[in-house]
């Protein structure tokens, strides 16, 4: 069991060993154990003193000891420039993906992120790209940055222990992290693992505003849980070679590319830090759902956790929205979701369970419905939902999700080629009938004036 600080963006100040913080100030002429003070930026120093995001980081070695990058291939994580990129196309069709195969031989959870869906260029910090992942090997003196932008992973399969520069997170089913643009981590998994990333590249995600909610409700600041300082063991490097000393491997996200270099050492060196630019989980099952108690489904807006803000107001660059254990005591009302075209774009997936619209969507699938593509149940689902007693009901079957943009999403080609893409799944809505039952009436249309 790990320890957290609680409370979602605010200032923390942590240290592993007594009095490692200096007393007052950032970086003294000499830091408290003779540690080096360096500070992570994760916005420009002059945006708004309410938005500026920065940590003071006091570690036993800074940053800077690694050899040169050089460029590696990133297999199917690589994506440059969306509009841009061999490999990606868009699609206005619907499309499902059963569960992401376990791998069949040891790979890392950097090994095993598969890139799905993007739109916009890291490089302009603009867009997003939204990745899954399968693996079964822990990240072994190897560890990664992104410099293109925030992660948020959802597990939908197996445990995940993410040792940060700040700090431990322990990460299952049910729980999701973020790992904010530039934090170097690195991912200790037992067995397989399975899930799903989303990454802007502009941007941190934020709660949503509640507006007539009030000042409670949906995801509660205090429910979220920050790291406190750990650092590994200082390695005694006296007589080695400097091969021997550079023993970590060290990957960088760069411009949809994937870079490579050994470090002098561990990157989990820093002892004491203080700001608030750290990685944080939370706990859905904390989430307070929030619905309608008398007629009408609501939009699914009221059950964002988590929204990276666009340039129009209102309108997201993400949002992470799930759908949780809730009541359903709505009358004379259909209560599944309603068939829907969106401005948006919707990517879905299944944390555990059934998702309440549909069947055949799977733990460890996922759903595209792109901008104005029409979507919603299956002729199954609406005619049990049309015709059964609305007595209040409980679902209490499933946890899906769904990360939805403003943009269209280019799709990867290995995507729409995978195996595991249920290519079947426009016939879902096959046999819905024309159940219609009024007349027109037959009047003669006058046409002029």
């Amino acid at each position: 069991m790990f320890k957290y600080n609680t409370g979602f963006d605010s200032e923390f100040q942590t240290s592993a060993l007594p009095n490692a913080l200096p007393p007052f100030g950032n970086n003294p002429q000499v830091c408290p154990y003779n540690l080096y003070a360096e500070q992570l930026s994760g916005t420009a120093f002059t945006v708004p003193r309410k938005d500026n995001r920065r940590t003071w980081m006091y570690r036993t070695q800074p940053s800077v000891l690694h050899n040169p990058f050089e460029e590696v291939e990133g297999g199917s994580l690589s994506h440059g420039p969306f509009t841009r990129s061999p490999g990606y196309r868009i699609s206005p069709n619907q499309l499902r993906w059963n569960p992401l195969p376990l791998p069949s031989s040891p790979s890392t959870f950097v090994e095993g992120l598969k890139t799905i869906a993007g739109e916009g260029d890291p490089k302009s910090k603009q867009g997003l790209a939204i990745h899954m992942y399968a693996c079964n090997r822990s990240m072994v003196n190897e560890a990664m940055y992104n410099s293109d932008g925030d992660y948020l992973i959802v597990p939908e399969m197996g445990r995940l222990v993410v040792q940060t520069e700040l700090g431990f997170l322990e990460v299952g089913p049910r729980f999701i992290c973020v790992i904010p643009r530039g934090v170097v981590f690195r991912v200790e998994v037992e067995g397989g693992c399975r899930g799903y990333v989303l990454e802007v590249f502009k941007g941190h995600f934020d709660l949503p505003d509640l507006g007539p909610i009030g000042s409670n409700g949906l995801a509660n600041a205090r429910d979220f849980e920050y790291p406190v300082a750990a650092y590994d063991e200082v390695e005694n490097v006296e007589g080695k070679t400097k091969e021997e000393k550079y023993n970590w491997k060290l990957i960088n996200k760069f411009g949809g590319l994937m870079f490579s270099t050994e470090r002098c050492g561990t990157p989990f060196n820093v002892v004491a830090w203080h700001g608030n630019y750290s990685p944080y989980r939370y706990n859905l099952e904390k989430f307070c759902c929030i619905n309608s108690v008398t007629f009408d489904h609501p939009d699914p807006s009221i059950y964002t956790v988590l929204t990276c803000k666009g340039d129009e107001v209102g309108t997201a660059t993400a949002d992470f929205v799930i759908f949780p254990e809730r009541w359903m005591v709505m009358e004379n009302t259909f209560r599944p979701p309603w068939y829907h075209r969106n401005c948006m774009s919707e990517f879905m997936g299944m944390i555990w369970g059934k998702y309440d619209a549909k069947e055949g969507f799977q733990a460890g699938g996922a759903s595209l419905h792109s901008c104005m593509t029409p979507h919603g149940p299956d002729y199954k689902t609406f005619k049990g939902a049309s015709e059964c007693e609305l007595k209040p009901h409980k679902f209490d079957k499933g946890l899906a999700f769904m990360f939805e943009t403003n943009v269209i999403l280019n799709i990867s080609e290995k995507a729409l080629a995978a195996e595991h893409r249920d290519v079947n799944y426009f016939k879902c809505w096959e046999g819905i009938p024309n159940a219609f039952q009024g007349k027109k009436e037959n009047k003669k249309r006058k046409i002029g004036p």
